[in-house]
C-alpha cells in the first residue's frame, strides 16, 4: 500500500520531468549532480531536476511536500565558499548548483520505554550526555530547512527546561542536516523527539479527548466508520470536496481541481 501511494505522489510530479519540449522552456541553468553538468530548465525544484537530468530517486525521497525530511541536500553554488543545506522537493534550482543527496543521516539513538523515564530535564542528560558538549556555534542553526533555533532548544535541554525544547523543536522534520554538520556530535532530532515525548507525558489528559475514546471504544462511531470504508474512491473525493465547500475551506473551482492521486491540476 505505501509503495503504491508513493508511485502516485511521483507521477503527480511527471508533467514536470518528462515529455517537455525543450523549444518551450525559455530559460534553463547548469547544475551538478555527483560532479556531472545537466543542463534543467529553471524554476523547478532541486528534486525535480535530478529527476529531469534521468535519475530515479530509490532512498531520499518522500512526501515531496517539505513535510517527512528524507530529501536532505547539501550543496554549494559556484563562486560562493559556503556550504548550503535544504530539502530538494522544497528548494528551487540556481545556476552553478553542485548537489549532494543525503538519503540517511548516520545517528545514533538511546534506546529506552518512555513509560519508564521521569520526564525531568536530568532524563535527556542521561540519555544525551552529548549536548553538554555543545559549543554554541550556532552551525546546527543554520543548517536547518525549517529554520528552527537549534542551538536554542539544545541550550533549552542543557537547562532542563523541556517544554522549551518541545515548543522550540515542534516544527522539526528530522531530516538530520543540523546532525551532520555537528562538531560536537549531538543528534539534535533524537534529542528533540525525546524531549517532546517526555514532556507530553506531563500533561494532563484533556477531559474531551477521554470523552471520545471511550465514545469510539464503545462504538457509538461503529456505523458511520462501517459506511465510509464501504465508500468508493470516487465517492470519498466527493465527500471530502462537499464537506470542504460547506467548512469554506475549499471553493468550487478549486474542487474541480482535486484529481484522481489527490494533487491539484494547477
Amino acid at each position: 500500500m505505501g509503495q503504491e501511494i508513493m508511485e502516485r505522489i511521483r507521477e503527480a510530479n511527471e508533467a514536470v520531468i518528462t515529455g517537455i519540449d525543450d523549444a518551450d522552456i525559455a530559460h534553463w541553468v547548469s547544475i551538478y549532480i555527483m560532479g556531472k553538468a545537466y543542463r534543467v530548465p529553471a524554476d523547478i525544484t532541486l528534486m525535480q531536476a535530478i529527476e529531469y537530468a534521468g535519475y530515479r530517486f530509490v532512498r531520499g525521497a518522500g512526501c515531496r511536500a517539505g513535510f517527512c525530511g528524507a530529501c536532505a541536500t547539501v550543496y554549494r553554488v559556484a563562486g560562493d565558499w559556503r556550504l548550503k543545506a535544504a530539502l530538494a522537493c522544497q528548494t528551487r534550482v540556481e545556476d552553478g548548483m553542485y548537489l549532494v543527496q543525503i538519503p540517511f543521516a548516520p545517528a545514533e539513538k538511546p534506546s529506552y520505554r518512555i513509560e519508564e523515564e521521569a520526564p525531568a530535564g536530568t532524563t535527556l542528560l542521561k540519555h544525551f550526555p552529548e549536548i553538554a558538549r555543545c559549543v554554541a556555534c550556532n552551525t546546527c542553526t543554520k543548517a536547518c530547512p525549517q529554520e528552527l533555533e537549534v542551538m536554542d532548544y539544545i541550550q533549552a535541554a542543557l537547562r532542563g527546561d523541556l517544554k522549551g525544547v518541545a515548543e522550540l523543536s515542534f516544527d522539526c522534520i528530522q531530516c538530520g542536516l543540523c546532525s551532520i554538520r555537528c562538531p560536537a556530535e549531538i543528534v539534535h532530532y533524537h534529542v528533540a523527539q525525546f524531549a517532546r515525548r517526555l514532556y507530553g507525558r506531563s500533561l494532563p489528559v484533556p477531559g474531551h479527548v477521554v470523552e471520545r475514546v471511550e465514545e469510539i471504544e464503545s462504538g457509538v462511531y461503529a456505523e458511520e466508520f462501517e459506511r465510509l470504508m464501504s465508500l468508493s474512491r470516487e465517492e470519498i473525493e466527493e465527500l471530502y470536496k462537499k464537506e470542504q465547500r460547506e467548512k469554506g475551506g475549499l471553493k468550487s473551482d478549486d474542487a474541480s481541481r482535486v484529481t484522481r492521486n489527490g494533487q491539484g491540476e494547477g
